[in-house]
């Protein structure tokens, strides 16, 4: 029997009722399939196995006694085949020893027959908090990892900004997908953020993927969990980014670097709202906005083989292109400030007096790391005390009144980037970092002037 409903405070939970008797089925899907989204009842281990292999469960309530194999039995068996969800074991006949039993084969929580409603609901309820708290404090600790961001907010007055911002307050007002596409530093995850923030879905987590940070062995696994044995190392089973990303936004950064097999699985699991953990039977739907992202254009990369057509289309439903630096040049200014702002209380620093001539001597050089490269820059100067231009220039005398600087574009771009190669003796990595760009991007880039 399953009964659908919805739920204020625990959406899109599922619980599966495991009793062989009909009385306590009875009362139990009575209390909950008005409270909750879907209740579904078993009356032994084998029918709520053959549930769960259909049907994604949040929540297992299961009497320890059960005709065939025992309650208990049957918790062990779930766990060691993967199911990660809650369980609270319920019985009429316990001891301490049982329970400690029942804890340690994995159960969440542990009540006594007879209990009245606030009890089960109370125990529902903490259930649900400790999930919620679990996939919190996974993404706290992801964000606690990640690099340091642009700040917390679009900063500038230009034409480009204004428009940028006013298309963000557009997209984000519905739950389609986004690509974002734009050259590294950008800003494209702030951007990503932006939109979460400003969705119906900013009370749920934001949760960002490097997709060029995973192994193409392990993305699979990284995205969309495993069940234990999938693979040689898999000792238990896993949730995937996916899963803590429920109720909220998935930001999907570097996309083009996906393989393309996973390309494939991507594509179905965006189409039919589900995913399937690997080595799992088990279908779990989704409850969440992706957005993508890449420094690439992905039409080439289309065009290329190296991205699938189908999935484009499908993350192109909307497309926002984010300027480079050097298409919004006036907004340097306000952009040295907010960082200044923003830097000096983290470094125990006081801020720098900027000259005019300095700014203008910014507002010249090429950006190829765009406005996280003028981040870098800033955070430099703060340390050394100084406008640091020796960092954009290897070699400079520091300050702003060096040999002029080509006019050409490209030639600017290039003479800058290839002595920052020289400053550090050909380290890709140390330069890519110096510039503000991935250490691919840069080699795409020594590539194009025909270098190693």
């Amino acid at each position: 029997m399953a009964t659908e409903k919805s739920l204020e405070g625990w959406p899109d939970w599922s619980i599966l009722i495991v009793d062989d008797e009909q009385g306590m089925l009875n009362f139990l899907v009575k209390t909950l399939a008005p409270r909750c989204h879907f209740v579904m009842s078993a009356d032994s281990a084998e029918d709520g196995a053959a549930w769960l292999r259909g049907h994604h469960v949040d929540l297992v309530i299961l009497d320890i006694s059960l005709p065939g194999k025992s309650g208990v039995e049957w918790l062990k068996e779930l766990r060691e085949h993967g199911y990660t969800g809650e369980v609270i074991l319920i019985t009429a006949f316990a001891d301490l020893d049982t329970a400690i039993e029942a804890l340690r084969a994995g159960a969440s929580d542990f009540i006594l027959k007879p209990f009245r409603v606030p009890q089960i609901l109370n125990a529902v309820k903490h259930c649900y908090e400790r999930s919620r708290l679990r996939r919190e404090n996974f993404v706290l600790r992801r964000s606690a990892g990640s690099p340091p961001g642009l700040g917390n907010a679009l900063v500038g007055q230009s034409p480009a900004m204004q428009a940028l911002r006013e298309s963000i307050e557009r997209v984000a007002a519905v739950n389609s997908t986004v690509l974002l596409q734009g050259e590294s530093g950008t800003g494209k995850e702030l951007v990503a953020r932006a939109l979460h923030a400003r969705s119906s879905r900013a009370g749920g987590p934001f949760v960002p993927v490097n997709c060029a940070a995973v192994s193409p062995e392990l993305i699979e696994s990284e995205l969309f969990g495993h069940a234990k044995g999938a693979f040689t190392g898999a000792t238990r089973a896993r949730d995937g980014l996916f899963h803590y990303a429920q109720g909220g936004t998935l930001f999907l950064d570097e996309i083009a670097e996906l393989p393309l097999p996973i390309q494939a699985t991507l594509l179905r699991a965006i189409e039919d709202l589900n995913i399937r953990p690997v080595g799992s039977q088990q279908l779990v739907p989704l409850n969440l906005r992706i957005i993508a992202a890449t420094n690439r254009t992905l039409s080439d990369e289309v065009a290329a083989g190296r991205f699938r057509k189908d999935l484009y289309f499908r993350l192109q439903v909307v497309e926002l292109l984010l300027p480079p630096l050097r298409a919004h040049k006036e907004d340097i200014p306000e952009l040295v400030a907010h960082f200044m702002a923003q830097l000096t209380p983290s470094l125990g620093m006081e801020a720098l007096a900027i000259a005019p001539q300095e700014l203008d001597f910014l507002a010249q050089y090429p950006w190829p790391g765009n406005v996280r490269e003028l981040r870098n820059l800033i955070e430099r100067s703060l340390i050394l005390g100084t406008l640091n231009v020796s960092a954009l220039y290897p070699g400079s005398t520091g300050t702003a009144t060096q040999e002029p600087l080509p006019t050409d574009l490209h030639a600017l771009e290039k003479r800058h980037i290839l002595s920052v190669l020289e400053s550090v003796q050909g380290d890709k990595t140390r330069a890519a970092q110096l510039l503000g760009v991935s250490r691919r991007t840069l080699e795409r880039r020594v590539a194009e002037w025909g270098g190693g």
